[in-house]
């Protein structure tokens, strides 16, 4: 049989490394997975407030392109921001499956941001993501906000079969955004709440159960 590929997409701010513990899982079942940095996302966020929304965009279709030209038909995994990505390419270009992780349909939730500062201020990790705040220019939050305003529309136009996934104590990404794809989008789909994750769902404690589950719906069917 022919290797199968997979293009992952990172969320806004973030990087490939948000997805790179469940490519590692993936690639040990004979996958192999192209996780690209988006524009503007090196790791010091240096040229984030220099790129717009459709930079973005463009380099997840160059992705793609280049991908299904050499390849055929790929699966195709959107963490956050990248979810919205994906919903675009899996429109456009030979999609087999479709995996949405925490994808950023209603974002932000206000009222779990705060519980979220409140416990990052008690914790460890606070000066890391009060540093990552500071770094992230208004720009580039108004390119996210015009994104995601214009993706929204790509939602009920999927019909490739979707994987969601949501964590329910995702203090970014509203639960409910995951419920609104459920009922938006057309072709086959699954719906996966998992109750003591939060936003980075590769790096959470139940992340072993979604890679698991994420990997019987990509193999599902599968002859191999």
């Amino acid at each position: 049989m022919d290797e199968r590929h997979c293009l992952m997409l990172h969320g806004f701010t973030g990087g490939p490394y948000e997805l790179t513990p469940l490519a590692e899982h993936l690639s040990k079942r004979g996958t192999v997975c192209h996780v690209p940095e988006l524009p503007g996302h090196d790791p010091e966020l240096l040229t984030l407030g220099q790129v717009q929304w459709d930079d973005w965009l463009s380099a997840a279709s160059e992705a793609a392109d280049d991908l299904t030209r050499r390849y055929g038909a790929i699966d195709l995994i959107g963490f956050s921001m990248g979810g919205l990505l994906s919903a675009y390419i899996a429109n456009r270009f030979p999609v087999r499956k479709l995996v949405l992780l925490n994808a950023a349909v209603y974002y932000p939730s206000p009222l779990r941001l705060i519980k979220d500062v409140a416990r990052r201020a008690r914790s460890n990790d606070w000066y890391k993501w009060n540093g990552k705040m500071k770094k992230t220019p208004w720009k580039a939050t108004l390119q996210f906000i015009a994104l995601n305003k214009r993706m929204r529309h790509e939602i009920p136009h999927v019909t490739v079969p979707t994987y969601i996934a949501q964590g329910e104590q995702d203090h970014i990404i509203h639960p409910k955004s995951a419920r609104f794809l459920y009922s938006q989008l057309r072709g086959e789909k699954e719906l996966h709440l998992f109750r003591d994750t939060r936003h980075m769902i590769c790096l959470e404690a139940e992340a072993p159960e979604l890679f698991d589950s994420v990997e019987r719906f990509l193999y599902k069917h599968d002859e191999r």
